[in-house]
């Protein structure tokens, strides 16, 4: 790729360092010098910019020479790899003392690796990396903070981003890796064999953390008796290479997609394991010792062929988070796991009235996920009562395939701090609009998605005034399984929708010309669905000409859902007068049409 021009730089480092102001007079010189240094490359300017920046805290003039001066020739004249790592140095010695470890424990996953945020902040929290004299700070928040400043000093990239803006992975730049595996095994904080670096260090000094990221290797398992953490990324070398039951003060084991591991009979002996991550594996059975795991903080049981837990495993009294598949049993007694703050895909099929009371006794529980195909809905009320007794949750997700079931009831009071919830159906899961989804009861929701029987317009009008909300998804369903047609909502407030960059209304009478004006300021993607027959009335109007931030609309018709191909459409050669109001006002927005073509539709009537 070509260098960036020096207009492009100079956007690029101002737009990090000064946000929408423009740059001091008395740093103008010295940013022109810096840039000239940085020689165009992106990753430098980036790097730069974003050490100077540092939380909003702008260094002195003084600071800002001083780096200048220590950059040394840059990279103009020189294009040397040397060059841009000395750039890189800056921004590491730049870190506070408790992100350095952090950074550097990134050196474990190979290049390119898709990096989760939850599953590496709870890493960081196993290996000590996250620690606090507070009893009352939460591990995973600090945890959290340590990962949102990486990105925000471009020292990783962002990845995975949701419908609410949250950032749910991160990837290593190649030369960022490349500087952190050198620093790691400088520093033996981390030994990585990956075919390249396959070399293990001298005979004297002890391996701390042991990443496998490559098959071909020669593993002297009599020099790791003391390892902490063990990470392997290929499946061969499981079983066949290393013993892992003989690291016996092991913290962190984790095999996921190793698709060849099916035995982990040994963990029972690991005492000091504090995560064990098997998701992606074949293992079917946990050993009925893993009881004895006292410091155990994770356990990932994702996508295994586990389907029963040992009875044991209540006896983890320090277990903050487990992730399960929907079809494993749980044991009686989960209310044992009083520190649990997430808990993942439970089925809730097949269990009885005891095993839902005790589930209320998780009271620290943040992110609940449940799956309830097949409920016995006389469970409901004591489904109910447990959620109501989890004061401090977060996030809440519910699952059902079939039936109509109104739980929460009316006089639910949900928790202030919940931010998201999800009832996902196939069907519906409540007849209307629960009283309880009001500003006042969820002043902090950001994500709805929601299934109804009916729809009325008041109900979308609250649905606009919840301050937080940033996705919208609400979908009506008919009984009579036939397209029913709803009046769009009469929406008068230009307040509504305040903060929702995501809006999905399926099989509601939802279009674009409903916001009034100054309503949904951000809105950057609308989604609606409806009968294909709607489209022949001459009075919809799908003008986009309200929406002022919009980037993106999906249409799709019911009930056939098919994917199309994006329509090329000129409003010169549309004679309809809802797709010519539609295709005037879409300047430079995305139009996706899903489900019938659009043209087939209109020659059916």
């Amino acid at each position: 790729m070509k260098h960036l021009s020096d207009d492009v730089s100079r956007v690029l480092f101002c737009k990090r360092v000064f946000y929408k102001k423009g740059c001091p007079q008395e740093l103008v010189q010295v940013s022109e010098d810096i840039l000239k240094k940085c020689g165009g490359i992106p990753l430098a300017i980036i790097s730069i910019a974003s050490l100077l920046a540092n939380n909003n805290q702008r260094k002195t003039k003084d600071q800002w020479y001083t780096l200048l001066n220590s950059i040394g020739r840059g990279l103009t004249e020189d294009q040397s790899l040397e060059e841009m790592k000395k750039i890189l140095l800056f921004s590491y010695y730049d870190l506070p003392s408790y992100l350095k470890p952090c950074l550097l424990y990134l050196s474990i996953f190979p290049e390119d690796h898709k990096i989760m945020r939850d599953i590496l902040i709870w890493r960081w929290i196993s290996e000590g990396l996250v620690y606090s004299d507070k009893q009352e700070t939460s591990l995973y928040e600090l945890g959290d903070s340590y990962f949102n400043e990486l990105v925000n000093r471009s020292m990783i990239q962002p990845t995975s981003i949701d419908d609410e803006g949250n950032v749910n992975g991160c990837r290593v730049h190649d030369m960022v890796l490349d500087l952190i595996c050198s620093l790691a095994s400088e520093e033996n904080f981390v030994t990585i064999l990956d075919g390249t670096r396959s070399k293990m260090p001298n005979s004297e000094i002890k391996v701390r953390r042991l990443s496998i990221q490559n098959s071909k290797i020669d593993v002297e398992t009599t020099r790791m008796k003391h390892i902490g953490s063990l990470s392997v990324f290929t499946s061969d070398v499981v079983g066949k290479v290393l013993d892992i039951s003989s690291f016996q003060v092991l913290r962190v084991l984790d095999l996921e997609g190793c698709k060849n591991v099916s035995d982990v009979g040994y963990v029972g002996n690991l005492l000091h394991l504090r995560y064990l991550g098997l998701n992606g594996t074949r293992v079917k059975d946990l050993p009925m010792e893993i009881g004895k795991l006292q410091f155990l903080l994770t356990l990932d049981l994702w996508e295994t062929r586990i389907r029963v837990l040992p009875s044991s495993v209540v006896q983890l009294r320090r277990l903050m988070c487990l992730y399960v598949d929907d079809d494993t049993k749980m044991p009686s007694g989960i209310g044992k796991l009083a520190s649990l703050e997430v808990l993942m895909n439970l089925g809730l099929s097949d269990m009885d009235l005891d095993f839902m009371k005790e589930l209320g006794h998780l009271t620290k529980l943040r992110v609940l996920k449940l799956d309830c195909d097949d409920f016995d809905e006389s469970l409901v009320k004591a489904l109910e009562e447990s959620i109501n007794n989890i004061y401090k949750l977060e996030s809440l997700d519910v699952y059902v395939i079939h039936g109509l079931i109104n739980c929460p009831s009316e006089d639910w009071v949900p928790p202030p701090q919940l931010r998201r919830l999800v009832f996902w159906s196939i069907e519906s899961w409540f007849e209307t609009l629960p009283s309880w989804i009001n500003p006042s009861s969820l002043p902090l929701l950001s994500y709805l998605q929601i299934t109804l029987v009916k729809v009325r317009s008041e109900d979308i009008e609250l649905l606009g005034i919840l301050p937080a909300l940033v996705f919208l998804g609400i979908s009506y369903y008919s009984r009579s399984k036939e397209a029913h047609e709803m009046e769009a909502p009469d929406l008068s407030s230009d307040v509504l929708f305040p903060c929702a960059t995501v809006c999905r209304f399926i099989g509601i009478g939802a279009v674009p010309s409903m916001f009034p004006l100054g309503a949904a300021p951000r809105l950057k993607h609308l989604l609606f669905a409806f009968s294909a027959e709607w489209i022949s009335h001459e009075n919809l109007d799908l003008g986009m000409r309200h929406l002022p931030s919009l980037q993106r609309q999906t249409a799709f018709s019911l009930p056939l859902i098919f994917l199309c191909s994006a329509m090329r459409l000129s409003s010169h050669s549309v004679h309809h007068p809802c797709l010519k109001s539609l295709l005037a006002s879409i300047n430079s927005t995305t139009i996706k049409f899903v489900g019938r073509p659009l043209h087939f539709a209109l020659m059916n009537h």
